[in-house]
């Protein structure tokens, strides 16, 4: 959420970030808007310390007069009660609208409608070359004993799958390797609830325009795309010190894909229900802080991609590919030989104050002043799809799985599974 009085200041800077992320949202009447609630509310609170006057009056007055006082407030206090109903009206509709107020885009990010017209920033590694037929993750798993999708939609319906053996071992050894690789660069472990109030989710912005994707109980919580969310919440409400602070929240999450029927329905790569590492950070409410900070967990992402040695590049995203709250984002998408293509594995974003103003968390800056903290967030790892780009790159002629040289110490063998007969 932005601050009124910088909408006010800034109304074609809005109007333009609006335009650039391609979302449709009328700055002018928000603006009308807010004139009218100042208006009524400087009304309310005149007539409220009129209110007030009159009934310090009606103790000190007579008898006679008071009976007199008492019968003309009936009209004075009808009248104020219509007006705090009007305002509270006009409140709700204001609120609605300030809570959709899309943010800022930085200036390098690029124009584009869809991830179609993301640019590419970075390349790393060399994509293997395979003397055989190379197999999918789906064929290799199944044929491996490492997955089961067919039980997987019978006991979970669409998208339901099951990692088992070698499958289960590889997510596990994925883990705890994130976990020692990034909390040796300074993020602090954390397990997160995924069920999160309906607050919570406005707070980080994911509500209400992404309502269709959520899964919803019947007390009406919700469980969590991501561990960003409940992480965030953490501090809503709170003056914190100690600022940056760099969290690794790991959870499950959950995700309807209500606008994505028709992709992926097989394989690991859109599932409705997984697990991640992500990393959280608050920090001072500062540009240039928010951008270095910005570049050092996605590099921190890069590095783990890197030392497993699976194939990568990374996008910037075009002002259509951002979410309302997001100031600018990367993407990193693994090579997947098999499609012959990139798939996104992480995304990185900040976020200014954002979140921080709509979860009110603050920090004293030097001065001592209250100020909103600035957001980022950038997945660690998600898992299981992380398995599709290892388990296809790491293929071998025999149908065996190489594991990666860093997994070695946690899986406790160097090749995953031996190919049944096809």
């Amino acid at each position: 959420m932005l601050d009124i009085k910088f909408i006010r200041e800034n109304r074609e800077l809005v109007k333009e970030g609006a335009r650039k992320k391609h979302l449709t949202f009328d700055v002018d009447a928000l603006i009308d808007i807010d004139t009218k609630r100042l208006e009524l509310l400087s009304l309310v609170e005149s007539l409220r310390a009129e209110q007030n006057v009159i009934s310090d009056k009606v103790v000190t007055a007579t008898p006679e007069d008071r009976a007199k006082m008492i019968e003309d407030m009936k009209g004075f206090k009808e009248h104020l009660k219509e007006k705090e109903d009007e305002l509270r009206d006009l409140m709700k509709l204001w609120q609605d609208l300030m809570i959709r107020v899309p943010n800022i885009p930085d200036m390098t990010v690029p124009e584009g409608v869809s991830d179609a017209e993301n640019k590419e920033v970075k390349v790393w590694g060399e994509k293997p070359t395979f003397t055989f037929a190379p197999k999918d993750h789906i064929s290799l798993m199944e044929s491996l004993d490492m997955a089961d999708f067919e039980r997987g939609t019978k006991v979970s319906g669409f998208r339901g799958y099951f990692l088992k053996n070698d499958g289960a071992r590889l997510s596990m050894a994925i883990w705890q390797y994130a976990l020692e690789f990034f909390t040796a660069r300074g993020l602090a472990p954390m397990i997160v609830p995924s069920l999160v109030t309906r607050e919570t989710l406005f707070g980080t912005g994911y509500l209400p325009e992404g309502e269709d994707d959520l899964y919803k109980t019947q007390d009406g919580e919700y469980f969590a795309g991501t561990g960003e969310v409940a992480t965030m919440a953490y501090y809503s409400g709170e003056v914190i010190d100690g600022l940056p602070k760099k969290i690794l929240a790991f959870s499950p999450c959950f995700r309807r894909e209500a606008g994505s029927h028709s992709k992926d329905v097989k394989g690991l790569i859109r599932v409705h229900e997984f697990f991640k590492l992500e990393q959280v950070v608050l920090c001072e409410a500062n540009h240039e802080q928010s951008v270095q900070l910005h570049e050092e967990i996605n590099g921190n992402t890069e590095a783990f991609i890197e030392s497993l040695g699976i194939p990568y590049h990374t996008v910037v995203n075009c002002g259509g590919d951002l979410g309302l709250g997001q100031v600018k984002k990367y993407d990193i998408e693994l090579w997947v030989p098999k499609e012959n293509t990139y798939r996104e594995i992480s995304s990185a974003s900040y976020f200014h104050d954002f979140q921080t103003r709509r979860l009110n968390i603050r920090y004293k800056d030097r001065d001592g002043k209250l100020r909103y903290a600035h957001s980022l967030n950038c997945t660690a790892i998600p898992t299981p799809r992380i398995l599709v780009s290892l388990v296809e790159n790491f293929q071998q002629a025999d149908g065996t799985i190489r594991v990666p040289e860093v997994l070695k110490k946690y899986i406790g063998k160097d090749v995953l599974g031996v190919a049944t007969a096809q």
